[in-house]
């Protein structure tokens, strides 16, 4: 049986690269157990993705060049 998490008391954060001009941004929410909730701020009453920390973590790492080894 699936459920959908309760994503209505987190607090919602755009990218410090984003700006007020109405564009493309996506927001993400921090201190949820276990997951990063990213959504698309065009759209906050949308789905949004359930990314695991270490899924995130690792994404983050590779934005930021340092991708783990192996990979």
């Amino acid at each position: 049986m699936r459920t959908d998490p309760d994503l209505s008391t987190v607090t919602w954060r755009k990218s410090s690269y984003s700006n007020n001009a109405g564009g493309e941004c996506v927001e993400v929410a921090d201190h949820y157990p276990g997951l990063i909730p990213v959504r698309d701020s065009k759209n906050p009453h949308g789905p949004a993705l359930l990314i695991p920390h270490h899924a995130w973590a690792a994404f983050i790492a590779g934005l930021k060049g340092g991708c783990p080894a192996g990979r």
